[in-house]
């Protein structure tokens, strides 16, 4: 089966939801365009889940919420739908999220850019996940830098030695190496 025309057209979440699957493709929509990306590198992966290991031991100990990885769908409104690398979603009505429905806020959001993601993480999500009200890490695994972007911010923060995360109701930051990060999941 071909994918539909699209120009033109603002996507829904429920008819990327009823594409078919193709192998080593991602289907996203953002504010109704529809976003196609080719599937995640292993180094993409390692990164990915060395971050989602230690957001996770800090969330559990602050008792924040819950960590998810990608491919999980957040979908904020009937005309979008993405999938973060890693996300993390407060509790609802003091309980885990029963499905992805119920995620529609997020306290953080982490992309690890590929080389075919730049632009749609850079502009269009990071301006999605600011509007969500959420702190959004774009990770460049090449670079070995993570840029900052909270909910106000004009300008991305660059830092390439240390993050240090303060979620409301946090006793005390998240506070990662960031080169021990970067060398524990690429330098293999």
């Amino acid at each position: 089966m071909g994918m539909p025309a699209t120009q033109g057209h603002r996507w829904t979440a429920a008819e990327v939801r009823a594409l078919p699957e193709v192998p080593g493709k991602q289907f996203e929509v953002i504010d109704g365009e529809l976003f196609v990306s080719p599937g995640p590198s292993y180094a993409h992966q390692y990164v990915a889940a060395e971050l989602m290991l230690r957001i996770t031991a800090y969330v559990r100990a602050q008792h924040l919420g819950y960590v998810l990885m990608g491919p999980g769908d957040v979908e904020p409104d009937p005309h979008t739908l993405v999938q973060p690398d890693v996300f993390v979603v407060p509790p609802v009505q003091g309980r885990a999220p029963r499905d992805f429905a119920e995620a529609e806020r997020l306290l953080l959001a982490v992309e690890v850019l590929s080389p075919s993601s730049g632009r749609k993480d850079r502009v269009i999500k990071r301006r999605l996940y600011q509007r969500m009200g959420a702190e959004y890490w774009i990770v460049d695994p090449d670079a070995r830098v993570v840029e900052r972007w909270r909910p106000g911010d004009d300008r991305a923060e660059l830092l390439d030695e240390r993050i240090a995360w303060t979620p409301a109701g946090a006793g005390e930051p998240l506070t990662l190496d960031l080169a021990a990060l970067f060398a524990e999941a690429l330098d293999r």
